[in-house]
Protein backbone atom coordinates (compact mmCIF):
# COMPACT_ATOMS: atom_id res chain seq x y z
CA UNK A 1 0.00 0.00 0.00
CA UNK A 2 1.51 3.19 -1.03
CA UNK A 3 1.38 6.69 0.41
CA UNK A 4 -0.62 7.64 -2.65
CA UNK A 5 -3.61 4.98 -1.81
CA UNK A 6 -3.59 5.86 1.72
CA UNK A 7 -3.89 10.05 0.24
CA UNK A 8 -6.63 8.82 -1.89
CA UNK A 9 -8.31 6.84 0.93
CA UNK A 10 -7.98 9.79 3.39
CA UNK A 11 -9.68 12.09 1.22
CA UNK A 12 -12.49 9.41 0.27
CA UNK A 13 -13.13 9.27 4.30
CA UNK A 14 -13.44 12.36 4.07
CA UNK A 15 -15.77 12.74 1.46
CA UNK A 16 -17.87 10.03 3.25
CA UNK A 17 -18.52 11.92 6.17
CA UNK A 18 -19.49 14.59 4.45
CA UNK A 19 -22.04 12.74 2.23
CA UNK A 20 -23.05 10.95 5.58
CA UNK A 21 -23.84 14.29 6.97
CA UNK A 22 -25.94 15.61 4.06
CA UNK A 23 -27.74 12.03 4.76
CA UNK A 24 -28.77 12.76 8.54
CA UNK A 25 -29.85 16.06 7.35
CA UNK A 26 -32.45 14.93 4.68
CA UNK A 27 -33.12 11.72 7.39
CA UNK A 28 -34.33 14.46 9.81
CA UNK A 29 -36.12 16.47 7.22
CA UNK A 30 -38.03 13.98 5.82
CA UNK A 31 -38.81 12.52 9.25
CA UNK A 32 -40.53 15.59 10.36
CA UNK A 33 -42.78 15.74 7.72
CA UNK A 34 -43.36 11.94 7.83
CA UNK A 35 -43.07 8.61 10.13
CA UNK A 36 -39.84 7.15 10.13
CA UNK A 37 -40.48 4.00 9.61
CA UNK A 38 -41.57 4.45 6.08
CA UNK A 39 -38.02 6.52 5.32
CA UNK A 40 -36.30 3.39 6.56
CA UNK A 41 -37.87 1.09 4.92
CA UNK A 42 -37.51 2.74 1.51
CA UNK A 43 -33.64 3.43 2.09
CA UNK A 44 -33.09 0.17 2.81
CA UNK A 45 -34.97 -0.76 -0.61
CA UNK A 46 -32.15 0.72 -2.37
CA UNK A 47 -29.47 -0.36 0.03
CA UNK A 48 -30.37 -3.65 -0.40
CA UNK A 49 -30.05 -3.49 -4.30
CA UNK A 50 -26.60 -2.08 -4.04
CA UNK A 51 -25.58 -4.78 -1.28
CA UNK A 52 -26.78 -7.19 -3.66
CA UNK A 53 -25.13 -5.61 -6.56
CA UNK A 54 -21.59 -5.59 -4.78
CA UNK A 55 -21.88 -9.05 -3.63
CA UNK A 56 -22.67 -10.54 -7.25
CA UNK A 57 -19.09 -8.86 -8.52
CA UNK A 58 -17.19 -10.45 -5.67
CA UNK A 59 -15.28 -13.68 -5.98
CA UNK A 60 -17.61 -16.16 -4.87
CA UNK A 61 -20.52 -13.61 -5.90
CA UNK A 62 -23.83 -14.35 -4.45
CA UNK A 63 -23.72 -18.04 -3.39
CA UNK A 64 -20.39 -17.02 -1.36
CA UNK A 65 -22.11 -14.03 0.36
CA UNK A 66 -24.96 -15.82 1.69
CA UNK A 67 -23.15 -18.44 3.30
CA UNK A 68 -22.45 -17.11 6.90
CA UNK A 69 -20.33 -19.22 9.77
CA UNK A 70 -22.69 -16.92 12.49
CA UNK A 71 -26.25 -16.37 10.92
CA UNK A 72 -27.83 -15.99 14.01
CA UNK A 73 -25.23 -13.34 14.99
CA UNK A 74 -25.28 -11.81 11.22
CA UNK A 75 -29.11 -11.40 11.47
CA UNK A 76 -29.23 -9.82 14.72
CA UNK A 77 -26.57 -7.58 13.40
CA UNK A 78 -28.64 -6.22 10.47
CA UNK A 79 -31.08 -5.73 13.29
CA UNK A 80 -30.20 -3.42 15.54
CA UNK A 81 -28.61 -1.06 12.55
CA UNK A 82 -32.15 -0.53 11.65
CA UNK A 83 -32.93 -0.11 15.38
CA UNK A 84 -29.97 2.29 15.51
CA UNK A 85 -31.26 4.24 12.54
CA UNK A 86 -34.11 3.96 14.02
CA UNK A 87 -33.37 5.76 17.16
CA UNK A 88 -31.01 8.37 15.66
CA UNK A 89 -33.26 9.61 13.04
CA UNK A 90 -35.62 9.67 16.10
CA UNK A 91 -33.08 11.88 18.15
CA UNK A 92 -32.63 14.62 14.79
CA UNK A 93 -35.81 15.01 15.21
CA UNK A 94 -36.03 15.89 18.83
CA UNK A 95 -32.60 16.74 19.65
CA UNK A 96 -31.32 18.14 16.20
CA UNK A 97 -28.21 17.37 14.41
CA UNK A 98 -25.47 18.85 16.20
CA UNK A 99 -26.49 17.24 19.72
CA UNK A 100 -27.29 14.30 18.60
CA UNK A 101 -23.88 14.27 16.91
CA UNK A 102 -21.88 15.53 19.76
CA UNK A 103 -22.84 12.35 22.13
CA UNK A 104 -22.91 9.67 19.57
CA UNK A 105 -19.41 10.20 18.91
CA UNK A 106 -18.73 8.18 22.28
CA UNK A 107 -19.51 5.15 20.85
CA UNK A 108 -15.56 4.25 19.75
CA UNK A 109 -15.42 4.42 23.87
CA UNK A 110 -18.30 2.22 24.60
CA UNK A 111 -17.02 0.08 22.01
CA UNK A 112 -13.13 0.49 23.79
CA UNK A 113 -14.89 -0.40 27.17
CA UNK A 114 -16.50 -3.80 25.75
CA UNK A 115 -13.77 -4.79 23.92
CA UNK A 116 -12.03 -6.81 26.25
CA UNK A 117 -15.15 -8.40 27.79
CA UNK A 118 -16.88 -9.14 24.63
CA UNK A 119 -13.55 -9.51 21.97
CA UNK A 120 -10.63 -10.54 24.46
CA UNK A 121 -8.69 -7.70 23.66
CA UNK A 122 -6.58 -6.30 26.30
CA UNK A 123 -7.51 -2.63 27.42
CA UNK A 124 -4.64 -1.00 29.49
CA UNK A 125 -5.11 1.99 32.24
CA UNK A 126 -4.13 4.26 29.65
CA UNK A 127 -7.05 3.88 27.50
CA UNK A 128 -9.33 3.13 30.60
CA UNK A 129 -8.37 6.29 31.82
CA UNK A 130 -9.56 7.94 28.06
CA UNK A 131 -12.59 6.43 28.07
CA UNK A 132 -13.52 7.94 31.51
CA UNK A 133 -12.37 11.59 30.50
CA UNK A 134 -14.37 10.92 27.17
CA UNK A 135 -17.79 9.95 29.49
CA UNK A 136 -17.41 13.14 31.29
CA UNK A 137 -17.26 14.91 28.15
CA UNK A 138 -20.83 13.35 27.44
CA UNK A 139 -22.09 14.27 30.67
CA UNK A 140 -21.13 17.74 29.84
CA UNK A 141 -22.73 17.88 26.56
CA UNK A 142 -25.99 16.06 28.66
CA UNK A 143 -25.84 18.87 31.45
CA UNK A 144 -27.57 17.62 33.86
CA UNK A 145 -27.02 20.48 36.58
CA UNK A 146 -29.45 22.34 34.35
CA UNK A 147 -31.76 19.64 34.28
CA UNK A 148 -31.54 18.83 30.48
CA UNK A 149 -30.59 14.77 31.76
CA UNK A 150 -34.26 14.00 29.99
CA UNK A 151 -35.49 10.55 27.97
CA UNK A 152 -34.96 13.35 24.73
CA UNK A 153 -31.66 13.89 25.69
CA UNK A 154 -30.29 9.82 26.48
CA UNK A 155 -32.10 8.99 23.08
CA UNK A 156 -28.77 9.49 21.71
CA UNK A 157 -26.58 7.89 23.59
CA UNK A 158 -28.88 4.69 23.24
CA UNK A 159 -28.53 5.17 19.75
CA UNK A 160 -24.15 4.86 20.53
CA UNK A 161 -24.39 1.96 22.71
CA UNK A 162 -26.89 0.25 20.30
CA UNK A 163 -24.07 1.11 17.43
CA UNK A 164 -21.37 0.07 19.61
CA UNK A 165 -22.66 -3.36 19.72
CA UNK A 166 -23.64 -3.62 16.18
CA UNK A 167 -19.48 -2.58 15.81
CA UNK A 168 -18.41 -5.23 18.42
CA UNK A 169 -20.84 -7.93 16.75
CA UNK A 170 -19.11 -7.22 13.39
CA UNK A 171 -15.47 -7.69 14.78
CA UNK A 172 -16.70 -10.72 16.38
CA UNK A 173 -18.10 -12.39 13.50
CA UNK A 174 -15.25 -11.23 11.16
CA UNK A 175 -13.29 -13.68 12.84
CA UNK A 176 -15.16 -16.38 10.51
CA UNK A 177 -16.88 -14.44 7.80
CA UNK A 178 -15.01 -11.69 5.71
CA UNK A 179 -16.39 -8.68 5.00
CA UNK A 180 -18.27 -9.21 2.19
CA UNK A 181 -20.55 -11.56 3.86
CA UNK A 182 -21.21 -9.48 7.05
CA UNK A 183 -22.29 -6.43 4.79
CA UNK A 184 -24.66 -8.57 2.36
CA UNK A 185 -26.46 -9.92 5.85
CA UNK A 186 -26.67 -6.55 7.00
CA UNK A 187 -28.69 -5.58 3.89
CA UNK A 188 -30.49 -8.42 3.28
CA UNK A 189 -31.52 -9.24 7.13
CA UNK A 190 -31.89 -5.22 7.13
CA UNK A 191 -34.20 -4.35 3.97
CA UNK A 192 -36.66 -7.62 6.01
CA UNK A 193 -37.09 -6.09 9.45
CA UNK A 194 -37.49 -2.48 7.89
CA UNK A 195 -39.70 -3.30 5.30
CA UNK A 196 -41.75 -5.56 8.43
CA UNK A 197 -41.48 -2.31 10.46
CA UNK A 198 -42.50 0.04 7.74
CA UNK A 199 -45.26 -1.73 5.65
CA UNK A 200 -47.88 -0.86 8.15
CA UNK A 201 -46.92 3.08 7.89
CA UNK A 202 -47.42 3.97 3.96
CA UNK A 203 -48.25 7.45 3.97
CA UNK A 204 -48.46 9.63 0.62
CA UNK A 205 -45.27 11.58 -0.27
CA UNK A 206 -45.42 14.83 -2.18
CA UNK A 207 -43.30 15.12 -5.46
CA UNK A 208 -40.93 17.16 -3.81
CA UNK A 209 -40.33 15.02 -0.98
CA UNK A 210 -39.88 11.64 -3.33
CA UNK A 211 -36.92 14.34 -4.90
CA UNK A 212 -35.46 14.44 -1.22
CA UNK A 213 -35.90 10.53 -0.70
CA UNK A 214 -33.77 9.29 -4.23
CA UNK A 215 -31.41 11.65 -2.45
CA UNK A 216 -31.15 10.20 0.35
CA UNK A 217 -31.04 6.93 -1.55
CA UNK A 218 -28.51 8.29 -3.49
CA UNK A 219 -26.16 9.20 -0.51
CA UNK A 220 -26.87 6.30 1.45
CA UNK A 221 -25.48 4.23 -1.18
CA UNK A 222 -22.82 6.62 -2.59
CA UNK A 223 -21.25 6.62 0.92
CA UNK A 224 -21.12 3.24 1.96
CA UNK A 225 -19.56 2.62 -1.70
CA UNK A 226 -16.87 5.20 -1.13
CA UNK A 227 -16.45 3.87 2.07
CA UNK A 228 -15.78 0.33 1.09
CA UNK A 229 -12.87 2.21 -1.57
CA UNK A 230 -11.51 3.75 1.23
CA UNK A 231 -11.00 1.11 3.51
CA UNK A 232 -9.34 -0.61 0.41
CA UNK A 233 -6.72 1.79 0.02
CA UNK A 234 -5.97 2.88 2.95
CA UNK A 235 -5.23 1.38 6.47
CA UNK A 236 -8.41 1.38 9.33
CA UNK A 237 -6.03 3.08 11.34
CA UNK A 238 -5.16 5.91 9.17
CA UNK A 239 -9.29 6.23 8.30
CA UNK A 240 -11.13 6.24 11.60
CA UNK A 241 -10.15 9.75 13.31
CA UNK A 242 -11.33 11.22 9.91
CA UNK A 243 -14.86 9.96 11.12
CA UNK A 244 -14.79 12.40 13.57
CA UNK A 245 -15.21 14.89 11.03
CA UNK A 246 -19.23 13.66 10.68
CA UNK A 247 -19.60 16.20 13.61
CA UNK A 248 -18.17 18.57 12.08
CA UNK A 249 -20.28 19.03 8.61
CA UNK A 250 -23.12 17.92 10.71
CA UNK A 251 -22.91 20.67 13.05
CA UNK A 252 -22.28 23.15 10.23
CA UNK A 253 -25.74 21.75 8.77
CA UNK A 254 -27.95 21.63 11.44
CA UNK A 255 -26.94 25.88 12.28
CA UNK A 256 -27.74 26.32 8.49
CA UNK A 257 -30.50 24.71 7.28
CA UNK A 258 -32.27 23.84 10.57
CA UNK A 259 -31.37 26.63 13.38
CA UNK A 260 -29.87 24.52 15.36
CA UNK A 261 -27.81 26.49 18.28
CA UNK A 262 -24.34 25.09 19.24
CA UNK A 263 -24.11 25.86 23.10
CA UNK A 264 -20.58 25.70 25.04
CA UNK A 265 -21.29 23.31 27.04
CA UNK A 266 -22.02 21.08 24.12
CA UNK A 267 -18.83 21.91 22.21
CA UNK A 268 -16.56 21.59 25.69
CA UNK A 269 -18.25 18.21 25.97
CA UNK A 270 -17.73 16.99 22.36
CA UNK A 271 -14.03 18.40 22.23
CA UNK A 272 -13.23 16.20 25.68
CA UNK A 273 -15.53 13.14 23.90
CA UNK A 274 -13.60 13.83 20.44
CA UNK A 275 -9.58 13.76 22.50
CA UNK A 276 -10.43 10.67 24.14
CA UNK A 277 -12.18 8.69 20.90
CA UNK A 278 -8.85 9.92 19.34
CA UNK A 279 -6.60 8.67 21.78
CA UNK A 280 -8.65 5.52 22.21
CA UNK A 281 -7.96 4.98 18.50
CA UNK A 282 -3.96 6.26 18.68
CA UNK A 283 -3.71 3.48 21.60
CA UNK A 284 -5.14 0.34 19.87
CA UNK A 285 -2.84 1.57 16.79
CA UNK A 286 0.26 1.33 19.30
CA UNK A 287 -0.71 -1.81 20.63
CA UNK A 288 -1.44 -3.68 17.64
CA UNK A 289 2.14 -2.12 16.42
CA UNK A 290 3.56 -4.09 19.09
CA UNK A 291 1.82 -6.86 18.81
CA UNK A 292 3.51 -7.02 15.19
CA UNK A 293 6.78 -6.40 16.18
CA UNK A 294 6.71 -9.11 18.94
CA UNK A 295 5.70 -11.91 16.46
CA UNK A 296 8.66 -10.64 14.25
CA UNK A 297 11.03 -11.57 17.13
Amino acid sequence: MTQQDTRKGVMMMVAVTFIFAMQDGISRHLSEAYNTYMIVMIRYWFFALFVIAMAARTRGGLRHAIRAKRPWLQALRGILLVVQIYVIIFSFVQNGLINTHSVFICYPLIVAALSGPVLGEKVGWRRWTAIAVGFVGVIIILDPGKGLFTMGAVIPLLSAVIFAAYALLTAYVGHSDDGIVSFFWTGIVGVVFATLGGMFFWEPMSLGDWGWMALLCLTATSGHYLMIRAYEMAEASALQPIAYLQLVWGSILGMWAFGDVLHLHVAIGAAITVGAGLFTIWRARVKARQILMAQKD
